[in-house]
């Protein structure tokens, strides 16, 4: 993806099944755990850069010794400096004999993340401020160990306003800004009626005092606890979370839009936002990792015990296709085999615009993450044209016109060809990526490959997707038109992005999508204002309605015209200015239709095509539209109650 765009954040949980003597005797370190939850959380960096968190819950700690420890970090660098900071100062400890790692009572009792329950968050803002106090896990302390409640997950809540006002209403005073803290806040307060309930009765049945704690965490019920705060939430959601007293739960929205993965063997339980990095940390095969079921509730006891169960009904599943298309690391088995056909898929659509003449076309791909569907284009054009070969070897063997020359001119002729045009700079893109003086230097964070481009080649190159075009037309293609081809032809595996995301990945503001800016255009141009008008005043009805009743009017904006029209005014509006190269620009996005021939099972599509999995989406959609008509900007997603 081109276009800068963060997107959901990574879970990783590492639940021991043994003591820590275990993994001593076995491992010869009883880090083991928190060992495996760097690495979960290495191989999940893709997932979040601006910060980083992690948790730790011991289990059975004596009275009166800490039990449930986190640190976060919001500086550069921060999972590496997180995890050296601990290991530094477990070795200093180490040294001063104030533990010993041999011991693994000692190291329990004076190390904060040498217990049984490890979480870890990696952190890609939406919204809010990007430091240490935004990032997850959030914690909320009792003297109470079975209050007491720590929480982190990947998600977005399109209703983080009326939730917030929901606890206002309760008599809370909530920290605003954050659905986190929302979220947190939720499940804490039935955490709380649920656990005055136990006490009460407790109490009049005449149990002592000294052995409440053990009765209340016993009785301790995660499920009508996580399934009555979920009742309220509208969005998409992987949430992991740990009660002081050990008792932990992981769940995922119903509708699967946040993906969550489990392995599990007679040493660990974990979780991870991705299937492959657990198959990799815990060297496991495919069928061993298990995804979550949509609206799926896993909860694991403080004894061990767990319980694998549902919070809500099921709905239709709407699994996020960025996740496949672009968020998640390629290696994964399903999602590399999908990327590859989404390439492929498009081999008709790049011959129309070279007009079938391979002999003057050079295929290339950028940036780095659209290489795998970039092998799939090329495994599609090659075998079109070896089709082509064979019917062309066909119809001169029945004309008796096969001879050893012609045969070399049919095999050879009219090739794709393929080329590493694009060579992106790591560290100069690091060093930009703030926004100040961003212009001025972004033209240089790919090096170009010179002296492969003829100047009647066709440059064609495939991008995940486009979703503002700034980068495409202030770098990209600058870069590219260096090269001096006839024509740059620029394909995305996605289709056109049209509305806002609401449920994770920074796409809220509709007047930077590119394909919503060319319709805007195209309505414009041709003098219908009023016909805009009129979607807004839709917009604004329909933001009055009750949240169940509410329809996605925005879709009347791209009523008017059709994918190819629109692409066209695209293709128009990221040309360069000021570029002295005279080339022709077009760019052609992945169908609707392609899209999901590509992916195994069902996918959700909302920001391609408006048809949200949820009311908060629907009515995010309007609202979008509204503050883009407006002039307000920002994200939103805090719906009217």
């Amino acid at each position: 993806m081109s276009d800068p765009l963060k997107h959901e954040c990574g879970i990783a949980v590492v639940r021991l099944r043994k003591p820590l003597a275990y993994y001593l005797d076995k491992y010869e370190t009883p880090l083991w755990g928190f060992n495996k939850l760097f690495l979960l959380m290495e191989k999940q960096r893709n997932r979040g850069q601006d910060g980083v968190g992690i948790g730790c819950t011991k289990l059975d700690t004596p009275l009166g010794q800490p039990y449930i420890f986190r640190r976060r970090d919001a500086t550069k660098d921060s999972l590496s400096e997180v995890f050296r900071r601990e290991i530094k100062r477990y070795n200093k400890m180490a040294r001063k004999g104030h533990l010993d790692p041999k011991d693994p009572e000692s190291v329990k009792r004076n190390f904060d993340f040498g217990g049984e329950v490890l979480m870890g968050h990696l952190r890609y803002g939406t919204s809010g401020e990007f430091s240490e106090g935004s990032c997850h896990p959030y914690l909320r302390r009792s003297n109470w160990p079975t209050r007491t409640l720590m929480v982190m997950g990947n998600f977005n809540m399109t209703n983080a306003g009326e939730l917030n006002r929901k606890l206002i209403e309760r008599g809370q005073h909530p920290v605003f800004g954050t659905d986190t803290q929302t979220v947190l806040e939720e499940i804490g307060f039935h955490l709380d009626e649920h656990h005055t309930d136990i006490y009460r009765r407790l109490r009049e049945d005449g149990v002592d005092g000294q052995s409440t704690p053990a009765h209340i965490s016993e009785q301790l019920d995660l499920h009508s606890i996580i399934t009555e705060a979920g009742k309220a939430w509208d969005g998409g959601y992987a949430i992991s979370g740990v009660v002081g007293n050990g008792d932990m739960f992981v769940m995922r929205d119903p509708r699967g839009i946040r993906p969550c993965y489990m392995y599990m063997d007679d040493e660990v339980i974990s979780f991870a936002s991705e299937r492959v990095p657990l198959m990799t940390v815990y060297e496991a095969s495919e069928d061993q990792v298990k995804e979550l079921e949509p609206g799926g509730l896993v909860i694991i006891k403080r004894n061990g015990t767990m319980l694998e169960t549902r919070f809500s009904p099921e709905w239709p599943h709407s699994p996020c296709s960025f996740e496949r298309i672009y968020f998640s690391r390629g290696n994964d088995p399903a999602i590399y085999k999908e990327r590859k056909a989404m390439g492929a898929v498009m081999a008709d659509q790049v011959c129309k615009a070279i007009d079938n003449n391979f002999d003057k076309a050079v295929f290339s791909f950028v940036p780095n993450t659209a290489e795998t569907a970039y092998y799939g284009l090329m495994d599609g054009l090659r075998l079109r044209r070896r089709m082509e070969v064979r019917e062309e070897i066909l119809e001169a063997s029945q004309k008796g016109e096969l001879s050893e020359e012609k045969l070399d001119e049919l095999i050879m002729r009219n090739w794709p060809r393929a080329e590493k045009m694009a060579h992106k700079d790591i560290k100069m893109r690091t060093f930009i990526s703030q926004e100040d003086g961003r212009a001025q230097l972004v033209s240089h964070v790919y090096d170009i490959t010179y002296g492969v481009v003829k100047e009647d080649d066709v440059l064609v190159v495939l991008d995940d997707s486009i979703v503002r075009g700034t980068t495409l037309k202030k770098s990209i293609l600058k870069i590219l038109a260096r090269t001096n081809p006839r024509k740059i032809v620029i394909l995305s595996t996605a289709p056109q992005i049209r509305y806002p995301d609401c449920y994770g990945i920074d796409m809220s503001e509709m007047g930077k999508f590119i394909a919503f800016a060319a319709t805007i255009n195209l309505l414009r141009r041709a003098g219908k204002q009023a016909y805009i008008d009129e979607v807004y005043a839709d917009c604004k009805a329909e933001l009055q309605k009750p949240l169940e009743e509410i329809e996605n009017k925005v879709v009347r904006i791209y009523e008017p015209f059709t994918d190819e029209e629109i692409s066209a005014e695209v293709s128009q509006m990221v040309y360069p200015e000021e570029l002295e190269w005279s080339g022709e620009v077009e760019v052609i996005f992945q169908t609707i239709d392609n899209l999901h021939k590509c992916i195994d099972g069902p996918s959700g599509d909302w920001y391609f095509t408006g048809n949200f999995p949820t009311h908060g989406g629907r009515a995010t959609a309007n609202l979008a539209f509204v503050r883009w008509y407006e002039g307000a900007t920002g994200r939103s997603y805090d719906l009217p109650s």
